[in-house]
């Protein structure tokens, strides 16, 4: 397994990318070990690649800052290629090393399926920003998993409503018909229950259209939309299924306008190969977009690569999921940050620890302004026992030919429908796992 051992720390770093170093210089007193699953290599690199570069770059501008409240961040990167059984090899090859990882991000659903078990028993808390199990929003049965700012079933349900507005009404959904273009993996059978909720609810017809990975031949799908001609086709998919389902939609003659994409499907490699063919097409967003005006990418930029500290191009920092790394680390670090305030200051946090952060994070607006998030996130992001998601909004923006921009204001998904279906779906969990849900007394340690 393909292993990057990389020092964040300020008096550390290098020009370009991160460096090999032995074990032994990275053995420092306060630092707060923060292993990275990433994908540079394989069929999802373009979309990987510029995550993992915004989640390294946020670690270095960290300890750029010096560090939380002097704990400097030591980061190890370990190649998953997007496949589960690298990415489970990964976790356990890492989550022991220089004192135990402090938090993983999974970054892939399939992962996260599979690591949920191995991590309670671990106490490591997964962060999933946008992605992972939809039900583990409940804390809790899922006392180690937390689908920060947004789980699938809150981007499907802004997307029901932003067509919605388009239409004039939920009620105008009636007699509809909408397609589900979705990657055949855990990942994108994920907005299925809650697109059947919506369809019931609004008598829209749904057609369930699945892909095989990676997603390269999809013409006998896009055979059926020409027969079907459904009034909106949503797109469920990672990597270079993307870009094939828009070059596939331009020959088959389906109007980009009339798609819409989930955040994992709607950022600049998914677009810029097709250019003018994806004019119109638009997806959900997990709060952010692309923003290179946003404080803390102006902060990267003059702290890391003006001084050949960054990690990955330039030309990439701030764009849709270089920020989506950004953000993610953002979370993270900021539950460290939350558990210093209970457990100590100054002091390196353990798992445990952290995951208590996370479930305590109270990142009110002035606060995300003052991290440099300003106009990229929405506060408050709060947590708590019950609630592992912290926030339920979401902007729909739009391809022009050229760029990303929004075009709605903040929509709130409907939590009287999302919460009923985490609730049952967790309860069902809990039930096969023989899992006894957490007590108030749990809750508050």
């Amino acid at each position: 397994m393909k292993l990057r051992k990389i020092v964040v720390a300020a008096t550390l770093a290098i020009a370009g990318s991160a460096s090999l170093v032995s074990t032994a210089a990275l053995a420092q007193a306060k630092e707060q070990y923060l292993p990275v699953l990433s994908y540079r290599t394989g069929a999802y690199a373009p979309n990987g690649t510029p995550t993992a570069n915004g989640i390294v770059d946020y670690y270095k501008l960290v300890n750029e800052r010096g560090g939380i409240n002097g704990v400097k961040l030591l980061v190890e990167e370990c190649e998953t290629m997007y496949d589960t059984a690298r990415s489970v090899e990964c976790y356990e090859r890492l989550k022991g090393k220089n004192g135990g990882a402090t938090l993983i991000h999974p970054w892939a659903t399939g992962a996260t399926f599979a690591l949920t078990e191995k991590a309670a028993v671990d106490k490591i808390p997964l962060i999933t920003t946008g992605y992972g199990r939809s039900e583990s929003a409940d804390g809790t049965i899922f006392k180690w998993n937390f689908p920060l700012l947004g789980t699938y079933w809150v981007a499907a349900d802004v997307i029901v409503q932003a067509i919605a507005q388009k239409e004039g009404g939920l009620d105008k959904l009636k007699g509809k018909k909408i397609a589900l273009v979705y990657h055949d993996s855990p990942f994108g059978k994920e907005p299925i229950p809650l697109l059947q909720e919506r369809s019931k609810m609004h008598g829209f017809e749904l057609q369930l259209l699945p892909v095989a990975a990676p997603g390269v031949e999809q013409k006998a799908t896009w055979l059926q939309i020409r027969q079907a001609r459904p009034d909106y086709t949503l797109l469920w998919g990672w990597g270079v299924m993307n870009s094939t389902a828009l070059k596939e939609a331009q020959a088959t003659g389906y109007p980009r306008e009339k798609m819409y994409g989930v955040w994992w499907s709607s950022a600049e490699p998914d677009v810029k190969d097709v250019g003018q063919g994806a004019k119109g097409y638009n997806g959900v967003t997990l709060q952010h977009g692309t923003d290179k005006n946003a404080p803390v990418i102006k902060e990267i930029l003059a702290k890391l690569h003006d001084k050949n500290k960054g990690t990955g191009p330039r030309d990439e920092v701030g764009e849709t999921l270089y920020l989506r790394g950004v953000v993610s680390a953002a979370m993270g670090v900021e539950g460290i940050r939350a558990a210093q305030e209970r457990f100590g200051k100054g002091k390196v946090m353990t798992g445990e620890q952290v995951r208590w952060g996370l479930e305590n994070l109270n990142l009110t607006q002035a606060k995300l302004d003052a991290l440099g998030f300003k106009g990229v996130l929405r506060g408050p992001i709060s947590t708590s026992c019950a609630d592992h998601v912290g926030a339920g909004a979401a902007r729909i923006h739009t391809w022009d030919g050229t760029k990303w921009g929004f075009t709605t204001d903040w929509i709130e998904a409907d939590q009287q429908i999302i919460k009923p279906l985490v609730k049952a779906t967790a309860a069902k969990y809990a039930t096969e796992k023989k899992l006894t849900p957490r007590t108030p007394a749990d809750c508050q340690s």
